[in-house]
């Protein structure tokens, strides 16, 4: 029977892990026992599952996840993922199974109504929303929006920005589909969601009035900062990651933490690349930009105005101290509990107050492990599997699994701090209980 050519000029194809038939089946062994362990449900049980999943995988070359699976998996995802600092409430993530939706208006709805949700019920809870996964050859709808909400970014001929620079490209391509920006464009105007159907054809939905909450942001004690107009929605929902549970591939899983001040008042505001409101705030609180530290004193009361604001409007956000510490109670939970926990210390350790946060001084690793979130198998998802093995998929590049793995960037082995290298006795300290001052709220 002759077998079905692989487009791999596909962008989604392109970024998927392509597992061997033995690594999917080794990561969904993997997977089922890890179920069956962490919830207590019994040797039998994991027996049974084991070889229900072996026998429709050989058949197959997919299986299904249970409803009770997908959770759980959803969940250790997270809990894996070495990019994010707000683990520590991994367990409470909210999971909405929408697998049987897989038209793309339906979509757009169901993540319509994953922003309202996500704030429905006072605060943020953290919510993922799982559609379809890579069945076989076949190729499900997915979003290509890099987050459910983004701001456009309009380039003028003289090289000028109006709103997000990093949204530039995604502005061209909804121009280019048919949308039409507002008639008095804005520095903050909401894009429209782009989904790529199962046929690879691109749609465009905008969001339905009152779906996007947004907070202007204004300054407790100086009034002129609000005169700046900044705003920023409440809810950061990533949505052009692949989660990949137990060998199954989701291309599709929009999930949304809360945000921690710094990502908007220290990156997304204040970076060249972005929004670039250093010396605009540093104005209207009226600071001098003579001294030398004049950057960081802007840095801090724009971060008060974003927690401020936040917190009036009632929207869940940590400063970067508080999130540190969490995580290095996380830290401890996972050592307490016999499992070495995955961070990336680049991403862990916050942009403002670095050194002050005790996660800038804890060596990290990440040990690749799956269940995870990637962005692309060329890049972070490279590495990823049960044993963080090298020869765990076929490329779509047409590079044998060995020479791909060589041609990846090598993962640190431990921290890229410079000033962290060598003080292993921290990450033997952190097995111990830590006494952190910090009451810590669940969500």
């Amino acid at each position: 029977m002759p077998t079905a050519t692989i487009d791999v000029s596909n962008p989604l194809r392109q970024r998927l892990r392509m597992l061997t038939p033995v690594a999917k089946l080794a990561e969904a062994e993997a997977f089922v026992r890890q179920f069956h362990d962490e919830n207590g449900l019994g040797r039998a049980a994991c027996e049974a599952r084991l070889a229900e999943v072996r026998r429709v995988l050989a058949r197959t070359n997919h299986y299904d996840h249970t409803p009770d699976e997908l959770a759980f998996g959803a969940r250790l995802a997270w809990r894996n993922h070495a990019r994010c600092i707000g683990r520590l409430f991994w367990k409470s993530l909210v999971v909405v199974d929408r697998r049987e939706v897989t038209d793309p208006g339906e979509i757009a709805a169901c993540c319509a109504e994953h922003l309202v949700a996500a704030r429905r019920s006072g605060g943020i809870r953290s919510t993922i929303t799982v559609f379809a996964p890579v069945r076989g050859d076949a190729l499900p709808a997915h979003i290509e929006s890099r987050q459910l909400v983004q701001y456009a970014g309009y380039l003028a001929d003289d090289g000028t920005v109006l709103g997000d620079p990093a949204g530039i490209e995604a502005t061209r391509t909804a121009m280019a589909l048919g949308w039409t920006p507002p008639a008095r464009r804005s520095r903050f105007d909401v894009l429209p969601l782009q989904i790529c159907d199962a046929r690879g054809r691109r749609h465009l939905f905008e969001f339905p009035e009152g779906t996007v909450e947004e907070v202007a942001i204004e300054h407790p004690s100086a009034p002129a900062l609000a005169e700046l107009g900044l705003r920023w929605y409440t809810v950061p929902a990533v949505s052009s990651m692949v989660m990949t549970i137990g060998g199954i591939e989701y291309p599709c899983a929009p999930f949304n933490g809360f945000y921690m001040a710094s990502e908007i008042a220290s990156r997304n505001f204040a970076d060249e690349s972005r929004y670039d409101q250093m010396h605009a705030a540093a104005r209207a609180l009226g600071i001098d930009t003579a001294g030398a530290l004049w950057k960081d004193r802007v840095l801090t009361e724009l971060n008060e105005a974003v927690l401020h604001s936040f917190r009036r409007a009632g929207a869940t956000i940590l400063d970067h101290h508080t999130a540190s510490e969490q995580f290095m109670e996380f830290f401890q939970k996972e050592r307490s509990a016999g499992r070495e926990p995955s961070a990336e210390w680049s991403w862990i350790v916050p942009p403002q107050a670095s050194a002050a946060c005790p996660v800038y001084h804890l060596p990290m690793r990440d040990q690749h492990a799956v269940p995870n979130y990637y962005g692309s198998a060329a890049t972070d998802g490279a590495r990823l599997g049960v044993h963080g093995g090298a020869d765990r998929s076929a490329p779509a590049s047409g590079m044998d699994a060995e020479t791909e793995v060589a041609a990846a960037p090598e993962a640190p082995a431990v921290s890229r701090c410079p000033f962290a290298r060598g003080l292993g006795f921290l990450a033997r300290a952190v097995a111990k209980p830590l006494g952190h001052p910090v009451s810590l709220n669940s969500l």
